[in-house]
């Protein structure tokens, strides 16, 4: 059963954040349609606020809740996904932890995952890549 087409890499929940006006803007319209991420996808984005950009973390609270209420709460990974990672990775030459977001995203039933780290327009499965952040898209 398909819970929702997009499934969202980290780079999206980060543009949320952007001095680029255009990309922050693309990145609130992508959540505010509606989709999925992955525990790994959070605990990616509160690394991140947390280390490159200090936040506090009462900051990092309160935009994770924001984003909780926009999708849900994160998919959790499992045996299985980890399992499947690990083929993704190797047959597909993904680094693992874009090969975790890929199995979630699959494990979830979605038709596109929206990354900036990976092939715009590369198949796995039913599953496309959209950069959603590339020239030329509004």
């Amino acid at each position: 059963m398909r819970e929702a087409d997009s499934f969202f890499d980290t780079n999206v929940l980060l543009y949320l954040l952007s001095k680029d006006a255009a990309k922050a803007d693309r990145a609130e319209m992508l959540l505010a349609a509606g989709g999925v991420v992955s525990v790994q996808v959070l605990n990616e984005f509160v690394n991140v606020t947390r280390r490159k950009l200090h936040w506090e973390w009462g900051q990092i609270a309160a935009s994770l809740a924001v984003v909780e209420e926009l999708l849900g709460p994160g998919r959790a990974l499992t045996a299985a996904i980890h399992r499947k990672a690990l083929v993704l990775a190797r047959d597909h030459a993904l680094a693992f932890y874009d090969a975790l977001i890929v199995a979630a995203a699959l494990d979830a039933g979605c038709d596109e995952l929206c990354s900036e780290d990976l092939q715009h327009g590369q198949r796995f499965g039913a599953l496309t890549i959209d950069n959603p952040f590339r020239r030329g898209t509004a």
